[in-house]
């Protein structure tokens, strides 16, 4: 590439590199954006796991008591909480070691390592990718902290019984992945390479955040299998109870039946349902293995109906029985066929008129509409749209749906006159000399049309009433003053009396020009 030698073209050059890198850098900044969002969701969600956790050891500790064969869940309580507090403190060791590294390196994580950007506090050193890749990789300690995150798994998993340890390990949040940077095309050398290699820090703190999280997570997954195992079914796995009526629907047309499928519904992930039983309006129902029940109902008369549902729940360890109960309601209607004109009761000629056709309990599909005195059509939202050509008269719509029809008649109109106006602006009446010579024809305005058209103005004739003279004609084709009526108009003094008469336009679906008056103006 050659140096360009004029000095303007030479400014151009650098004006243009200086915008690329500007460019790259607003989407950098983006970049950070990005992971800064995401670090403040994964900190905002460890803090929600803590505050879950908080109560459950309590709780399963109080829960073990009724039985001396629950003890043992009991003595590992304090474990899960040691293993998750140790976890943690050792990856927010690792983690203000980077965040010094790149900072002020003065060997603590304190105020030093940050900066205020635009009134925010943040990283100094958030861009910096040679402190990560220095001390994850180049020391050993990002190999460290995922051995760490092996061994922290395998400590909670020695708090499972034996017997539920294989298939537990599969469910635990704490994944390392061992194959990835094997197969990465960047040849990375080991895990913490290809997790930590050439990364800024900004983009590394949501990994931190996320192997905090999976700690967090697994304390709550031991913890929930513990209080499993001791019985807190009534505390813990069902705390939150509702009863839940799942319709078919909700609405039902008169002689069909009415189906619903109401269950217990819990906060736990995993319930027992030993124990449950439901009832609706005094009649027990048969309960499945996931805990839910059906109950049917002829719809034999129209109008709102209520049904009460009843759930007992059953504690398998105090034998403890809790009931909760729920009003709810369907309406039974009959089929009816309802035809609306979107905007009004009339059909216009010449344009699109919109129409809504629905059948109550009928799936449009099979609702079919058919229309005398115009085309009917359907549009891809299930609405219509009506065309009459004319005459003026009356139209016809039909609709058939299994089991019913219906009909409705429509009045078909012409669109209404327009009125002209000079400019689009003049009506008549007084008008200034300049003013008057400025307009440059006559516009026919549909005042109060909701629907989209357009009158196309055929022509009129232009009249100069001059004081002590004759009045002079000129003929004009079309909406703009042009040729002689344009002389014409131009003679305009004060005193002169200008008429726009025999204005003639054609609208949407006439077949013959509409004669609509005429305009007249005293000159000022």
């Amino acid at each position: 590439m050659s140096i360009p030698k004029e000095p303007r073209q030479l400014m151009i050059n650098v004006m243009y590199l200086v915008l690329t890198a500007l460019l790259a850098l607003n989407v950098s900044a983006e970049i950070f954006n990005a992971f800064e969002m995401v670090d403040k969701g994964l900190i905002k969600a460890n803090d929600a796991l803590d505050s879950a956790n908080k109560d459950i050891p309590a709780a399963i500790k109080k829960s073990a008591a009724k039985g001396q064969q629950f003890q043992t869940y009991a003595d590992r309580v304090d474990k899960v909480g040691e293993i998750s507090i140790a976890g943690t403190a050792y990856l927010k060791t690792i983690m203000d070691a980077v965040i010094d590294e790149a900072g002020d390196r003065n060997k603590q994580h304190d105020d030093g390592d940050y900066i205020m950007a635009f009134g925010n506090r943040e990283l100094k050193g958030k861009r910096d990718y040679d402190a990560t890749t220095r001390l994850l990789v180049g020391s050993g300690k990002g190999e460290e902290m995922k051995a760490e995150m092996i061994s922290i798994k395998n400590k909670y998993l020695e708090l499972i019984d034996e017997a539920d340890r294989a298939d537990f390990a599969t469910r635990l949040p704490i994944v390392i992945d061992e194959d990835s940077w094997k197969k990465s095309a960047n040849k990375k050398k080991n895990w913490a390479d290809f997790t930590f290699g050439h990364m800024p820090l900004g983009a590394c703190m949501p990994i931190f955040s996320k192997f905090t999280n999976d700690i967090k997570s697994s304390e709550a997954a031991v913890l929930n299998y513990l209080a499993g195992k001791v019985g807190l079914t009534d505390e813990v796995v069902l705390n939150k109870f509702r009863v839940v009526s799942a319709p078919t629907k909700s609405y039902v047309i008169k002689g069909e039946k009415f189906e619903t499928e109401v269950f217990l519904s819990a906060a736990a992930d995993q319930t027992s349902n030993t124990g449950i039983s439901i009832s609706v309006n005094g009649a027990r129902l048969s309960v499945d293995s996931e805990g839910s029940a059906k109950w049917t109902q002829n719809a034999t008369e129209v109008g709102v109906k209520k049904y009460e549902a009843v759930a007992s729940v059953t504690n398998p360890v105090t034998k403890e029985t809790n009931q909760y109960r729920q009003t709810f309601e369907y309406e039974v209607g009959e089929r009816s066929v309802t035809i609306s004109a979107s905007k009004m009761n009339v059909f216009y000629i010449g344009v699109d008129n919109p129409v809504e056709v629905s059948a109550a309990g009928v799936p449009s599909a099979q609702i079919k509409v058919s229309m005398t005195g115009g085309d009917i059509s359907r549009n891809g939202d299930g609405t219509y749209t009506v065309r009459v050509p004319g005459p003026p008269g009356k139209a016809l719509i039909t609709v058939t749906a299994p089991g019913m029809s219906g009909s409705k008649e429509y009045r078909v109109k012409r669109i209404p006159d327009p009125v002209p106006m000079l400019g689009g602006k003049e009506r008549g009446g007084r008008v200034g000399n300049g003013t008057f010579k400025g307009y440059s024809g006559l516009i026919p305005i549909l005042e109060n049309f909701d629907f989209e058209a357009r009158c196309n103005l055929a022509g009129f004739t232009l009249v100069r009433v001059a004081k002590r003279q004759d009045p002079e004609y000129s003929p004009n084709k079309g909406a703009k003053i042009d040729g002689p009526a344009a002389a014409l108009q131009a003679k305009a003094n004060p005193g002169d009396k200008f008429i726009f008469q025999d204005i003639r336009c054609k609208c949407p679906g006439d077949v013959a020009d509409r004669n609509l008056g005429q305009l007249v103006f005293d000159i000022q």
